[in-house]
């Protein structure tokens, strides 16, 4: 066993082991339950165990293999989605897949024991893969709402509505403890304060699984939860998505601990292991704080699933064999595609004594115990439990008034000069803003897709958008309603709402170096500007997923409006904003600061309890309609007209106000905002790794001419990069070039200046990255204007190829070179 060391160094003593309190579940050891469970491991093979330890990716497993391999679990993840041509699966073509997958669990023919497979997903804020669904704010939101009741309203309505697609495992609630707000899975949390985290985490579980030492307990609308990630993934430096988090053992229990505490007594049954380390050992490989802390000292007698290849992270495994991590406490593997290999190479290291059998018993007992609480081996065929396939459950009335209420109370108030909110409806009212009529970016990353970038309202076939929702509102009303994307309007309104925002991420997709929104842009801000400079108010309602540095957009606008991520349901929105016809308060703003709110772009670590503490809006912070709601003059040193060193156009995801796009030889062009295959004609993208999951993308040419490029609805000024920039894009062939590719910088005007990359590209070894700087004077020289740039970014080819793309960055001075894998053009 690990023996803790010392403390001073932010790792463990026997002492600091003794602190960690005892878990006193709800759910009671159940005698039978583990006789049963006793017996069952007793008739095993090594191999039937070993199966049941892995959770398979369902794009990499067939029914007859889990029956070959007896596999525990299946999931889908990372953007994958069951069936349909489209991507986008069906109620009953979810059903058919866990139908196969459960009757292959529950085939014995070969001598081995039927035991029920489980199916596991991510369900950050509602039944979110499957279209139709209710789609809460995110965890951000709701930890402005204050109300623990309402989670757990929205716990029963997630399981509900994802039993309707035969999912019966949900990878949440998320408890992670947020210290630094560039981390991208912000807004998967409640709050940066340890104590909302821990009264939200047993509401959350009691919603999914129902309340534990009761007749409630996973009854047939209930679903299995799964507390995530233990431990510290909120804390890591730099907020550097699956970073180390080096603190010591004290903070980490006390701050990032919380809602473990209260979750796992509240009864909940599977932990998920962080990617995070801690000072500097990977928690997937950490004995002590997976079996010492969470095992033994606390009690946890439930199992701990192991996160997307996580294991194969830890020093001295990959993703096909890990015996540290079995050791350390993992009991079921999330091996999304390697899992066969897993299988074989974990029997081998029992074999040869690398784990102990009573290591894999206690984990396979573990793992049987949970299923037999969750009652899945009387469950049956998933298509014949009560809720599958029962559609009039997605997004019912019911679940409809949750949502709404669950957006009401979300929102949190920053600004309200001079009373401009609420709206009286009869008036002339203008909404601005593209994120005002796109469902899928007020609802962000973990929505339909891994990323969240959905094909617009069409998949959220019983959603509101925020525009449909004032217009109806407005028009009932009797006013005047007009829309507009770009600020432009036919008559002068008497008030103008701007909707703007992040677009959608995920995961590590969504780290950044800086809190400054649209750094080096501003785009969203000349647009009120545009707005103010014609005597008109203007009401902001700003989309995010963490607190980001406003200042300058806040000072621009009457009333400023954090909305976080609100989700389907924008009447939400349109209800507290808007008065009733006669002037009343509909629903006055409840909504308080979890997060405090940075005063300079670099204050991504401010927290409650820092000392010094000078945010812009303090923990806590929140208007409503009795407040004065004066709010004077913000700091906004680098404001619109000042330029960033470094210009981040496509890291994983293209960044606003960018978005990828390809473009065949007819000129028709389709937006890729999906993971998903996209193909028009001769062109087409499939979304590959670079240095993380989903960061590159593979462009193919069947023919030439087409061209694929980062394309912006407005030109923009780029003139500081023009005579010492560099455009850089790490770029992979994944077979020799034999074509001509061009790379051009477009204007809104259509005029192209383009440089042949042929030459460059042409010593490049197949399926190997590199590093391409390519200085803009080469495109100056071709009398490119960088004040009106429209597209800074377009590749096309003149023949057949393929490439591979990520990482496209625009730098003010030539950044750091890496000279053993980099092509240089024009420096």
């Amino acid at each position: 066993m690990q023996k803790p060391s010392d403390s001073a160094n932010g790792q463990s003593t026997p002492n600091e082991l003794a602190q960690w309190p005892k878990i006193n579940s709800a759910i009671e050891t159940d005698t039978e339950i583990e006789r049963q469970v006793a017996a069952m491991v007793a008739k095993m093979t090594l191999a039937q165990k070993v199966g049941q330890m892995l959770q398979a990716e369902v794009k990499s497993i067939t029914p007859e293999q889990v029956k070959q391999f007896h596999i525990g679990s299946v999931l889908n993840g990372g953007g994958s989605i069951a069936g349909s041509k489209d991507g986008f699966a069906t109620v009953d073509e979810w059903l058919a897949m866990a139908d196969g997958y459960y009757q292959a669990s529950m085939d014995d023919t070969d001598g081995g024991i039927a035991i029920p497979i489980i199916w596991g997903t991510d369900s950050m804020h509602g039944a979110s893969n499957i279209i139709g669904a209710t789609i809460f704010p995110h965890n951000i939101g709701l930890g402005a709402a204050n109300n623990p009741e309402l989670i757990k309203k929205i716990g029963e309505v997630t399981a509900k509505e994802s039993l309707v697609s035969g999912v019966d495992w949900l990878f949440a609630p998320t408890v992670a403890v947020v210290r630094d707000d560039r981390w991208g899975r912000t807004y998967e949390a409640f709050s940066e304060h340890p104590d909302i985290v821990a009264r939200y985490a047993p509401a959350m579980v009691e919603g999914l699984q129902g309340k534990a030492g009761s007749k409630a307990l996973f009854t047939a609308d209930k679903v299995l939860a799964n507390v995530k990630h233990f431990i510290g993934d909120g804390g890591t430096t730099n907020g550097d998505d699956q970073g180390d988090t080096q603190i010591s053992e004290k903070e980490l229990r006390e701050v990032h601990g919380a809602g473990y505490f209260t979750a796992l007594d509240a009864g909940a049954q599977v932990v998920m292991a962080s990617f995070n380390s801690w000072n500097g050992e990977k928690v997937h490989g950490h004995q002590y704080l997976l079996t010492q802390v969470l095992k033994q000292q606390m009690g946890f007698d439930g199992f701990i699933v192991s996160d997307w290849n996580g294991h194969g992270q830890v020093k001295g495994c990959s993703n096909d064999r890990c015996a540290q991590a079995i050791n350390a406490g993992i009991d079921m593997v999330m091996v999304p595609t390697d899992w066969q290999a897993l299988f074989y190479n974990l029997i081998d290291d029992v074999e040869k004594g690398n784990i102990a059998m009573s290591r894999i018993d206690d984990a396979v007992t573990r793992i049987l115990r949970v299923k037999m609480r969750m009652g899945i081996f009387q469950a049956g065929l998933p298509s014949k439990r009560p809720f599958a396939g029962k559609t009039e459950h997605l997004y019912s009335a019911e679940h409809k008034a949750v949502a709404r209420q669950a957006v009401r109370e979300s929102l949190v108030l920053l600004k309200n000069n001079e009373q401009t909110l609420p709206i009286l409806p009869s008036q002339k009212v203008l909404l601005v803003g593209q994120a005002a009529d796109d469902i899928g970016q007020a609802s962000g990353g973990w929505t339909v897709t891994w990323q969240g970038v959905t094909q617009a309202n069409q998949h959220f076939p019983s959603g509101t958008s925020i525009k449909q929702a004032i217009e109806q509102q407005v028009k009932s009303a009797g006013g005047q309603f007009e829309y507009s994307l770009d600020g432009q309007f036919n008559q002068k309104p008497d008030i103008a709402i701007v909707v703007f925002g992040e677009k959608p991420y995920a995961e590590m997709h969504g780290d950044l170096t800086t809190l400054e929104y649209q750094a080096g842009f501003h785009s969203d801000l000349k647009l009120i500007k545009q707005l103010k400079s014609q005597g008109i108010k203007v009401v902001s309602v700003f989309l995010s997923g963490r607190p980001l540095w406003v200042n300058a957009e806040i000072n621009v606008s009457d009333a400023f409006v954090a909305a976080w991520l609100p989700g389907s349901e924008g009447t939400g929105v349109a209800d507290v904003l808007l008065a009733t016809p006669s002037g009343k308060v509909q629903y006055d703003f409840v909504g308080k600061l979890s997060f405090s709110w940075p005063n300079e772009p670099t204050q991504a670590t401010i927290n409650w309890q820092d000392k010094p503490y000078q945010p812009a809006f303090a923990y806590g912070y929140g208007l409503n309609y009795q407040d004065g709601g004066f709010v004077g003059q913000l700091s906004d040193v680098t404001a619109e007209d000042t330029h960033s060193e470094k210009i981040d156009l496509f890291v994983g995801r293209p960044l606003a106000p960018w978005q990828i796009e390809i473009k065949n030889t007819q000129g028709e062009a389709q937006s890729i905002r999906s993971l998903l295959p996209q193909k028009i004609n001769d062109i087409y993208s499939i979304s590959t790794d670079h240095l993380i999951q989903g960061d590159s993308r593979h462009i193919g040419w069947i023919e030439g001419g087409a061209k694929v490029g980062l394309f912006s609805k407005s030109a923009l000024d780029l003139s500081a990069y023009q005579q010492k920039g560099v455009l850089q894009v790490f770029i992979n062939l994944p077979v020799k070039l034999t074509a001509n590719l061009t790379l051009s910088m477009e204007q809104a005007s259509g005029q192209v200046a383009s440089i042949d990359l042929t030459d460059a590209l042409s010593s490049m070894s197949a399926k190997t990255w590199y590093q391409l700087n390519i200085g803009m004077k080469c495109f100056a020289k071709q009398g490119a204007d960088f004040s009106h740039i429209s597209a800074p970014f377009v590749l096309s080819s003149n023949a057949k190829a393929e490439v591979k793309l990520s990482n496209i960055r625009l730098f003010q001075m030539k950044p750091d070179l890496n000279p053993a894998k980099s092509i240089n053009v024009c420096l």
